[in-house]
């Protein structure tokens, strides 16, 4: 299993790129830029990745078709691709309502149906041919004025629910499942997708600390935030979460209070990768044990760069992957 790392987008953005670049000096396989709203964004945290890099695969992802074009995150990602020399990897998500709808006004309709026509002229424009597409969200009619490193690079698409899996299987070269996606949840979607050559990796939420109980209670508010994110979803389905205690984090977070009193410590040991070192490789072991080919650790705001990749480096050797 590789495993990738990403900086918390509440970062400031040259502490992220020093982030990367101590991953990188330490041996990870990926370093990823998320782009949680209403956090810095991953275009431009990607290319100052890039440019202070020379080896690790530089992922972004996932952004979503509604806030750029598709055209214009194809141009975005072409440039990338250049600055990193080949490196870049385009992750590519419907987002969420809450985001879309409730708090930037746009309308969130069939997203599924509009990823996968944002793919379609995403992969056309960076073929560098013109592109005449008409569907139900676009109306293109373009061509770069370059020729794009890469006219085939790699594009995943960030999909959770049955139906997304099954398509993404189809249409991507990869998935990438959210935070919390327990190794129940991991076979599982391995099952809705289907294709056994597309990929698969997932973000896993990292707390590491020789004080597991610390470690543990310092991620709870990430996790409750998440879960109310997720609310009553096959992610929490599979990881066993009886939906109406789903249903509350949901409620809780749309509140404004994210329910951490909520999060028990069976909810942690099944969804993220908390506590000490031991217990932090064997929940590694067991996402590869599921059939995760990638894992993404995902840092816990606030925390100390130096001690948590020297933690996660410690947790990976122990688990023997990477």
């Amino acid at each position: 299993m590789k495993v990738g790392f990403a900086p918390s987008g509440t970062r400031r953005a040259d502490e992220a790129v020093a982030v990367a670049v101590a991953v990188e000096q330490a041996g990870f396989d990926e370093v990823w830029l998320s782009e949680d709203y209403f956090e810095r964004g991953a275009f431009a945290l990607a290319g100052a990745v890039a440019s202070s890099t020379s080896r690790v695969a530089l992922g972004v992802g996932v952004v979503n078709p509604w806030t750029r074009h598709p055209v214009l995150t194809a141009m975005e990602f072409a440039g990338l691709d250049e600055l990193s020399s080949g490196r870049a990897v385009l992750g590519l998500g419907a987002s969420n309502r809450r985001w879309m709808s409730d708090q930037l006004g746009i309308a969130f309709e069939t997203p599924l149906g509009r990823l996968a026509e944002c793919v379609e002229i995403i992969r056309g424009v960076l073929t560098g041919a013109a592109v005449s597409h008409h569907g139900a969200g676009w109306d293109v009619e373009a061509q770069l004025s370059f020729s794009p490193l890469r006219t085939d690079p790699p594009i995943v698409l960030g999909v959770k629910g049955a139906r997304a899996l099954a398509r993404a299987g189809q249409i991507a070269d990869g998935v990438f499942l959210s935070v919390l996606s327990s190794p129940d949840y991991i076979r599982w979607a391995r099952g809705q997708v289907a294709r056994p050559e597309c990929g698969m990796s997932a973000y896993a939420l990292l707390s590491c600390e020789p004080d597991a109980a610390a470690a543990r209670n310092a991620i709870r508010p990430t996790v409750a935030k998440f879960l109310g994110i997720h609310g009553d979803h096959d992610i929490t389905r599979q990881a066993g979460i009886d939906p109406d205690l789903a249903t509350r984090f949901r409620v809780a977070l749309l509140a404004g209070r994210p329910a951490v009193e909520l999060v028990s410590d069976d909810l942690l040991d099944a969804l993220v990768v908390a506590g000490d070192r031991e217990m932090c490789a064997e929940r590694l072991h067991r996402l590869q044990e599921a059939g995760l080919e990638t894992v993404v650790l995902l840092e816990t705001p606030g925390s100390s760069t130096a001690d948590v990749i020297t933690e996660a480096r410690a947790c990976i050797e122990l688990a023997g992957i990477g």
